[in-house]
Formats: structure tokens, sequence, C-alpha cells
């Protein structure tokens, strides 16, 4: 099903709906056309063609109040005709498109060609191959047998170039697959809350069919087009679809129509489904960008990460308007702050690259020049017509010999090292309850240097209890005994909990026996429920009495009234309000407060400051949230006007004030002393009473008696951050983030704002990395802010997940701590990686470069070269990037952004190691034919056989690779290189298995590996040499670095290189390093091209005997123009270099944007 392209499933389900369409009283197409329109125009349409949308539900053959039948073959039927609720994905990349990819490589395809030359060459037979005069006889005749042979080189070359782009592409193939695995299994947990035959259940998002009555509240990511039946107070931001941001007010008579992808921003509801999948809204517009093919690709990249595998659920899709424009920022912002990392490999990256090229360049010339002056100046040899395919075929061979030098030079399997350590991670964290969504956040976790976390729920269980309360003047400590509460009140209690909170909360019994009731829903307001199951009193009566189709008018509950009302009409038509919220805000609102008797009594502000102080001040300071639960009576007639709120939420009158525990998790201390060691700030931000919130913080241990610390109110930080005119100033925020350790009664925009403020600090040296908790789908605007952005996934809305790089899937803060610990480990693994690697680069690259000026022939053959490559690139990254993370990773302080990927300890390890290797391997070049007794494999002919001289060194150099693959376990100088190394098994196979290889590649590899069989004495001596790098380890070890101040650091971000804000800000496409010293070449050009013209028209001049203030005045708007050029703002104005720098060369920002400094 998944393989059908959209436009098969679209005509599919015509065809259906064409044979269907009278079994239900609408078509697909009606209702497809029906949810195209919005507001007033809906309503007269659903007026004119059905009536209302009752009528609608009998047409879909459904009930509002009882939902769908939900029987096998109705549910069927329905999937038949009106499709399913799911939007074919793309489909992923073919392994040959992968293949493909890979070999756009531009080092694989320079040794292509040189391959496929050698190879043109070897079969090319000229007349003058046996001519005496040509230069193939300097070293004696070869048997024919080898001549004949000359071919294998080449198709060796072939060869291993075909095993590295498999490779390559293998590993790209799992990744999107590991890739589409996680994202469908994101979209499996997905579920969504119908009515079914009266009952409510859970069901996956896919299962969602039309003529389904879907339960919608706060927070909710619409999964399926459908009309509003019921609710209160809905508002929904759809500016997912339409660009507007404004919330938009749902109502059955006024503007019923709810659309896919749209998130609830308050209140909560029902609507009945009718349209899913292709045929929603959104479906549309994923459809539209299906058939728009291939040019939409490219855009579509970024919906195509997420439409993972299965159903890929309703995406909210990004409009074109306002909603995009902040995607866009941010697609902006991450792809200029590329992780902290991949800055600063591709810097490493292009050094080294660079490095090669010019080695491998000078290898090139010096063997050529050589050859030449030896062969037609030194033997006086003529060139002869018929001998030039033989010296062509000597040239190719020195063109190889180059590319080899420059194949191992680079780094190719740093990105694969990155890669593999990051998916392997994200594969272990789903263990750690960890869900990646964004790969590199796993890697920016372990740089992170400050968390700002939620209380509720992430380092509290989420399971509230009320265990203090204030009832009929009376402060009890415990649960009150019912006997000793007027029955009055206890009434009054019990409808106002019951009737005043969400129908869908529940307290269902135990799963297990023994175990705790379950509760479903909002949690203070099970909380609450608990309370009065507690009293021992039941509020399930009073609900099916007051059903929610009854209620009046709800104010549901938001981050601004922080308080939650429902009005009721009584039997005798008076209305009557139940209100709760925070004890602080309510209580300002009362007047009046039920006494022991049960009788209202005036309740004055004197009074209230007595009881804050007597009661919710105490309650706080034991961590309690105070809840305050109160009601007002309303005469039938007039009636009030309800939508003016602050009439009616006020001269309320108390009924009591609960203290509701959540208990902080168990293993939350211990998790946060571990980020404060690891140098990681903890703060909590929270909604809560600031002493509530102070007693949690010292009960988690974020604050320590003592110290100097601040916690602040959400009014008292706005106060501070704010200057005269209210604007927010970065220096006074620089005043208190750095002691700020909670947050309290803060808004989602004060969070947003202190996120802000942290990251743009320049405060520190260091900029500091944030992470950020959130579960409220007002938290989205600082999950997307912060640097790494945890949703939790069971109290999370969709919204919060949506905006996250990390979904925590037991909501626990214990599950940050091993997200830092991963995310160090990667870092690690990939320093690890760089020490190994860099160490062999650099002895092949000396060891051919030397090799080939002396001895005109390089020791280490191209395909033994790729063999090397394809040990310390592909398996070394495998092995060295799985290492599984330890707990002293959390003893350190975290690397920052400017520490160097390479520290002065790897450069020491790393050049310390390649002095040992070069010094042996020199040693075996030009000694080791007498250490050994046999023939020296120096200056050798062109196509004689493999000497066993050769085959030591490369053999030697190979367990030299494999010992210091071991030492390279270790990147900060320990002793033991063995620690823990049982605990990798992929490290040890790999070891085993390289070793196991070389072996069958030495005694059998002949000719194509240039080697010749080994005695064991001689193997023993190629795998001493190697224990001794082990040895040496030891020795390096011991030098202390600090002595070594010589040594550079590389691969470090540097302060300029973080591209200012103003750049960000005017959309510069990025421009990578690489591209950077493009760029510097291309100046350098254009300067020097100005100043020859600049020399001529003074030369021309001079001739002409005319002013010389002419070329003065050239000469002048040369030096203003090379500025130009500096500025890369636009192309230069110099004629030549117009004719030269065609417009496809010019950056981006030329192409784009004006001229800034006014054009000439």
């Amino acid at each position: 099903m998944g393989d059908m392209t959209n436009s098969d499933f679209y005509s599919k389900n015509q065809r259906n709906e064409s044979s269907h369409g009278g079994e239900f009283g609408c078509t697909m197409e009606e209702l497809r056309s029906l949810m195209e329109l919005r507001g007033t125009e809906a309503v007269v349409k659903i007026k004119e063609t059905y009536g209302d949308t009752e009528a609608i539900c009998r047409r879909l053959k459904t009930s509002p109040v009882e939902g769908l039948p939900g029987t096998a073959p109705d549910l069927e039927k329905r999937k038949q005709i009106f499709g399913q609720n799911f939007i074919p994905p793309k489909k992923p990349k073919t392994f040959l498109q992968l293949v493909w990819e890979a070999l756009q490589d531009v080092t694989l395809i320079i040794l292509e060609i040189a391959a496929i030359i050698s190879l043109g060459l070897s079969f090319y037979h000229p007349p003058g191959e046996s001519n005496e005069g040509c230069a193939t006889a300097q070293g004696g005749a070869e048997d024919e047998g080898e001549a004949e042979a000359g071919w294998i080189e080449g198709a060796a070359i072939l060869l291993s170039v075909i095993c590295v782009v498999l490779v390559t592409a293998f590993n790209d193939w799992s990744k999107e697959k590991q890739f589409r695995g996680l994202q469908s299994r994101i979209e499996q947990e997905q579920k969504f809350t119908v009515v079914r035959a009266g009952q409510v259940v859970q069901i996956p998002v896919a299962e969602i069919v039309v003529g389904d009555i879907a339960q919608i509240k706060y927070g909710d990511l619409l999964p399926a087009d459908g009309l509003f039946i019921q609710g209160n107070d809905l508002k929904i931001d759809e500016s997912s679809l339409t660009g507007e941001s404004d919330q938009v007010r749902k109502s059955v008579d006024k503007d019923p129509m709810l659309l896919s992808g749209t998130h609830v921003m308050e209140g909560s509801g029902r609507m009945v489904v009718t349209a899913v999948g292709v045929n929603s809204q959104t479906g549309i517009i994923f459809t539209l960008l299906g058939a728009g093919g291939e040019e939409e690709e490219k855009k579509d990249k970024k919906a195509k990460q997420q439409d993972g595998a299965a159903a890929m659920e309703m995406q909210p899709l990004k409009s074109a308007e306002g909603g995009d424009a902040d995607d866009k920022k941010k697609a902006n912002m991450h792809k200029k702050e590329k992780s902290v990392l991949q800055g600063k490999l591709t810097k490493l990256a292009v050094q080294i690259g660079k490095a090669g090229l010019v080695m491998s360049a000078i290898t090139v010339i010096i063997l050529v020049l050589y050859f030449t002056v030896d062969t037609f100046v030194v033997n006086k040899k003529p060139w002869l017509p018929e001998c030039t395919p033989v010296y062509v075929q000597y040239f190719v061979k020195f063109f190889i010999i180059g590319v080899t030098v420059l194949v191992v030079a680079v780094p190719e399997g740093l990105p694969l090292a990155v890669t593999i350590s990051l998916a392997y991670s994200v594969k272990k964290m789903m263990k750690d309850n960890n869900l990646v969504r964004h790969l590199d956040a796993c890697e920016t976790m372990g740089n992170a240097t400050a968390i700002c976390s939620d209380k509720t729920g992430t380092l509290t269980t989420n399971r509230m209890t009320v265990v203090q309360a204030y009832v009929g003047d009376v402060h009890y400590k415990e649960i009150p005994d019912p006997s000793s509460i007027n029955a009055k009140t206890m009434e009054l209690l019990v409808n106002a909990i019951a009737i005043n909170s969400a129908y869908t909360t529940k307290i269902l019994p135990p799963e297990k026996e023994g175990a705790l009731p379950r509760q479903v829903g909002n949690k203070t307001e099970c909380g609450l429920l608990g309370f009065v199951l507690d009293l021992k009193q039941d509020y399930e009566p009073v609900r099916s009495q007051m059903p929610e189709e009854k209620l009046y008018k709800v104010y549901t509950f938001n981050s601004v009234r922080k308080s939650m009302s429902t009005v009721i009409k009584m039997p005798d038509e008076s209305f009557r309000m139940y209100s709760k919220g925070a004890s602080e805000i309510v209580l300002k609102k009362c007047c009046k407060i039920l006494s022991g008797a049960g009788e209202p009594r005036v309740f004055r502000p004197r009074d209230r400051d007595e009881m804050v102080k007597k009661v919710i001040e105490p309650m706080a300071c034991d961590g309690l949230r105070t809840i305050c639960v109160a009601y007002r009576d309303f005469p039938s007639s007039p009636e009030p006007d309800w939508d003016n709120e602050n009439d009616i939420l006020n001269d309320l009158t108390c009924i009591c004030v609960v203290g509701i525990e959540d208990p902080v998790r168990p293993e939350v201390p211990e998790a946060i002393r571990k980020c404060q060691r690891a140098g990681i700030t903890v703060r909590m931000v929270t909604g809560d009473n600031i002493n509530t919130a102070r007693a949690i913080a010292i009960k988690c241990g974020i604050i320590h008696p003592g110290e100097d610390f601040l916690c602040l109110e959400g009014k008292e930080f706005n106060r501070r951050i704010r200057n005269e005119k209210g604007e927010i100033e970065q220096e006074r925020i620089d005043k208190i983030w750095p002691k700020l350790r909670v947050l309290a009664r803060s808004s989602p925009t004060d969070k947003h704002t202190l996120v802000k403020g942290i990251i743009d600090s320049t405060h520190t040296e260091q900029r500091q990395v944030v992470a950020v908790t959130g579960d409220g789908t007002n938290d989205g605007p600082a999950l997307k802010k912060a640097d790494v952005g945890f949703a939790m996934g069971i109290a999370g809305t969709d919204v919060a997940k949506e905006a996250s790089d990390i979904i925590l899937t037991d909501d626990n803060f214990s599950s940050i701590v091993k997200a830092v610990m991963w995310g160090r480990n990667v870092y690690d693994s990939i320093s690890k990686f760089l020490q190994f690697q860099l160490t062999v680069n650099v002895v092949a690259v000396i060891v051919a470069f030397t090799g080939a000026c002396i001895t005109q022939d390089s020791p280490l053959k191209a395909v033994q070269m790729l063999w090397v490559n394809l040990i310390m690139d592909t398996f070394a990254s495998l092995a060295l990037a799985t290492e599984p993370p330890t707990e002293t990773l959390l003893l350190r302080k975290p690397y920052g952004r400017n520490k160097p990927l390479i520290s002065r300890t790897m450069m020491k390890n790393i050049l310390g190691h390649a002095v040992y290797q070069l010094t042996l391997i020199f040693t075996l070049l030009f000694v080791g034919e007498k250490m050994f007794q046999i023939d020296s494999g120096r200056n050798a002919p062109l196509h004689s056989p493999p000497s066993e001289h050769y085959t030591i060194i490369f053999n030697t150099f190979v367990m030299m690779q494999l010992f210091n693959e071991i030492n390279a376990r270790k990147i900060h100088g320990e002793r033991n290189v063995f620690d823990g190394i049982f605990r990798n098994p992929i490290f040890c196979t790999i070891v085993l298995g390289t070793f196991a290889i070389q072996i069958v590649i030495v005694q059998f590899g002949g000719k194509p590996f240039s080697c010749s069989p080994l005695q064991l004495d001689q193997w023993m001596w190629c795998i001493f040499i190697g224990l001794g790098e082990l040895v040496w380890g030891q020795v390096i070890a011991t030098i202390p670095t600090s002595r070594l101040k010589f040594l550079k650091e590389a691969g470090r971000l540097t302060q300029k290189e973080e591209i200012p804000e103003e750049e960000l800000n005017e959309d510069v496409e990025e421009i990578d390093h690489a591209e950077r010293e493009l760029r510097r070449g291309q100046i350098l050009w254009f300067r020097g091209l100005n100043r020859i013209q600049t020399q001529i028209e003074v030369v021309n001049t001079f001739k002409s005997g005319a002013s010389f203030q002419g070329a003065l005045r050239r000469q002048s708007s040369v030096t203003s123009q090379s500025q130009d050029v500096a500025n890369l703002s636009s192309p230069s104005r110099v004629s030549l270099s117009n004719a030269l720098s065609s417009p496809t060369s010019l950056p981006p920002a030329a192409a784009g944007h004006p001229r800034r400094e006014g054009v000439p």
C-alpha cells in the first residue's frame, strides 16, 4: 500500500467512491468540498445542503453521543469509501541511487579515471616494447607472464573503489532505514481519543475513520478534518494552514470547521470526522507536493524527513505566509549554527584536504621530473616515437601514486564516523528513554552548560494527591474525617470538583492488585477527584446527573487566567458558577468564605492576608501546590453578560483551599547532583507559587541553603530585565541569569525570554548551550529557541513534541543526564577516531612521498593504500565510534564551543606515534633487505613481481595501525588503554577481523595487492614491531603535555567564525568553510589581475606621453575595488575579471542582494 503513489491512491479512491456513493447520505467529494469552505460560508452551506451538523451525523450513520458502533465490517466499509487516515510517504532512495551518490566523491572519480587509463595502457602493446632503446629495459628483462599481468593493478584499484562505494552506500541506506523506523515508532505511539459504542477509547491516529466522534482538548494536534459538534471555549491555532497567527474561536453556529494539522490552543470539545488522509486539507496539500514532483522535492526535504514510514500522521504543514516566516528563519538559524561538532569537523577536513593536495602534487611533479631527467639527460636516451606508450605508462603510474597519496590524506571516514557514532548513540538512547528526533541534538547535548527544567512531572512524579486542606475555618494537616465537615459544605465541594473539571479526567481502579489507582487526564484535577474519593464521596453520580452537554458555559484553564470555571443552570433557572485555580489568584476574587456551619460569611482583605500567612505560606513551604475552590450564584434574570470575564469571575465564595503534594521523583536529586558535578547548571522554571517552588528546589538539590542564588517570580523577573520603556535589555538579563536558580509563577514568554537571554549572553567567555524541557503547548517557542528541546512523551502535548529535538519517553529528569552522557560520548568517539586516523594519515603520506622521491616508487602501492584507507576509515570509525559511555564522562566540565577538536594531548599522541612508525618503516625500507637477508625491492622495473621486502613494509605498517587503534581508545592521556575493552564487542571483532583479512591479503593476495607470501619468522617480526606501539604509547603518556607548548591545537571554532547575528538576519546563504577558502582565492586572483592591468596602463601612459593622472585615477579606483571584492558583496567591476568570473561562481549573496556600498 505504501508504494502506491499519491495519484494512484487518489484514482483508486475516486473509483471506490463512485460505486459506493449511495450507502451513506453524502459522498466523499461533497464532504471534501464542504471542508474547503471557512467560517460563515461553511455555516450557510451546511444549513442549505444538510440542515445542521446533527443531520450530517445521521447521514454518516453515527451518533454525536454514542459515536460509531465500531464493528469491523462498518469500519472497513468506511475505509473503502472515504479512504484511510494516512498519507502514503514518499519512497525512500533506492540502494542504487545511494551508490550513485557515493560515486560523486571527487577523489574516487580521480582514482577511477587513473585506473581506467592504466587498464587501457596495459592492454596496448606497442611495437617498441621490446626495443632496447626504451627505458623499460633499465631493470633487466621480466618474464612474459608478468608483462601480461599489467592490467591487475588498474583492476584492483577499480575493485577497491567499488568496495568503498558499496560500504558508503550501505551506511547511508541503513541510516535512512533507521530514521524511518524511528519516525514510524513516533507515529505509532500517537493516539487520539474517540467515542465508539458509547465508550471513550484511544486509538492510533491511522485508525480514525470518517464518522468517528473525536474528543479534542487543549494541546492536541488535530489528526483529521471534522465539524465541531459541542464544546467550550475552543480556540485553534490555524497558522500551519493559513499563516494567520491569531487564534481562531470555534463555535457550532459561527465557525464549526476543524482542520487537520491545526493545534488546539484552548478549550475542549467534540467533532465528527468528515475527511481523512489524502482527502483532508493537509492531505490535499501533501498530494499537491507529491504531484509537484521533482522540483518540489528539494523544498520538501524538510517535510520528507518527517514523513517517516507507515502512517505519516499529518505533519502540520508549514504554510506559505506567516507560519513559514518563522520556520524559514529557524531553518536558516539551524543551517548557520551547524552543530558545534560539524563546524569544527568541516574546518579540519578542509585543512587536511589542502595539505594532502599539496603533498600529492609535489609527489607527482618530483616523480615525473626525476624520471625525465634520469632517462633523457643522464642516460641521454632519445625520445623514440615507438617508445611513447611505454613512457606514458610510467607517467600514469606516477599519477596513480600521487592520487593514492591524496586518497590517504583526505579523511573521508570523518563523516562516516560521525554518522555511525550518532546513529549508534540514537539507537542506544532509545533504551535510556530518549527518543531523538534530530540527530545532531544528541551531540549538542554533550556541550550543554545549562538546563531549564519544568517542575511538574519532570522533577516530580506528577502523581498529585491532596494532603492538607482548609475547610470550614479549620486547617487540617491530613485528610479530614468526612463526619467533621458540614453536609452543605461537603455537597458544594463535591459538586464544585466533579463538575468543574474536564470530564475526560477520571480515576480508574489500579491495573494490578495493590498498585495505586490510575490517574487519567489532568493530574491536578485527578488530585482533587482523589480528594473527593478520600472523603468517602463519589463524583460519578454528580457527572451523570449533569452531563457535559448540559454545561452552560466553560472558561477553560489557560496560562493567563490560571483558573477554570464552569457555569451550570440550576433547577430554578438561576445560574451557579464553580471556580478553581491558584489560591493567591482565586482568593483575591473572593469576598465571602464558608464558615464551619456551612454558611457564607464576609471575607475581608485583612482576613485574606491572615489566611495567606497562616495557611497558604506554610503549605507552600512544605512544597505543596495550593488550589482554591470557590463558587458564585447568579440570578436567572437579567442573564449576566458571560463574555465580560472580569465581572463574572469576581465576588466569589471560597469553599476550601487544598494543598496538593507532588512528590519529588526519588532519582532526581542524584541526577541533579551529577549535572552539577559535570558543570551543568540546573534551573527550575515553573508556574507554581514561589514558596512551593523553593521548597521543591531544595528537596531536589537545585539550591542549597546558604548559597548565593536568586529565586524570582515572573513579575519581578520582568521588572528587573526591562528598562523604563518596557524593552528587554540584554545587560540586565546578564546581571540576573548567572545566579538565577528558580523562576516561579512564570509565563511561557518568561521561559522563552530567559532561554533567549542565556543563549545570547556574552557574559561568559563561552557561549552557553541551553537545554529546555517542556510539555505544554505554550512551551513551543522556548523549546524551539533552545539548543536542545526536550518534550515529555507522556504528559507532553503534540505541539510540544513537534517543537522538540528529543522526546523523553518516561518524562524523567534523570533521562536528561543520560542524554548528556551520550552526547559527550559522541564527541569523545569522534576525537578517538581522529587521533587514530590522523596518525595513519601523517605516516602514510610521508612514507609515500619520501619513498616516491628517493626510490621513484611508493613503498605502499595504490591498492595497499586503499586497503589501509578502508581499515582506518570504515572499520576504525565503526570500532571507535561505538564505545559505550561511562560515568566518568560526567566528571568533567563541558568542552564548550571553542575548545579545539584535537587537544594538545591528542596532538602529542599523533606526532609521537608518527615518529615511531616512520622511524621503523624507513629503517625497513633502506636496510630491511640486509636485516632479513632478502632481495631489495627498491628500483624495481614497471611490471616486476611483488618483492618480499615491500610486503614486509606493508605488513609492519598495518600491524602498527592495529595496535595503535587500541592506543586510540583513550584521548585524555590515560595509562590503561585496555580499560573496558571487552564491554565493546564491536571493537574486538573489528580488530581481530582486520588481522585475519590482513593475513589473507599477505599470504594469498599476490599480484593484485603487490604482496608476496611471508615466512613465519618474518610475520613474528612484523607483529613484534606492531606490539612496540603499545609500549611506545606508555612512553608518550609519560611526557607531560604542559612541557610541549609548541604543539598547536587544530579544529577549533574561533569566535569570529561564529557568524554574528546581523549576518544571520539577512538571509545570507550558508557559506561553507571550503567555499570561504575558494572565495579567498578568487579575491587574490582579482587583485592580481588589477595590478597587471594597472601596470599595463602605466606603461601605455608613459609610451603615449599623455598625462600621468589618468593612471593615478585608475589606480585609486582599483584600490577601492579590491575592498569591494573583499566585501564579497558584488561581482568585480574590472572588465577582465568580469569575463573570468562567470555568474555561476558568484556568491549567492551577490546575486540576491542589491549592493550596499553604493554602485560606483
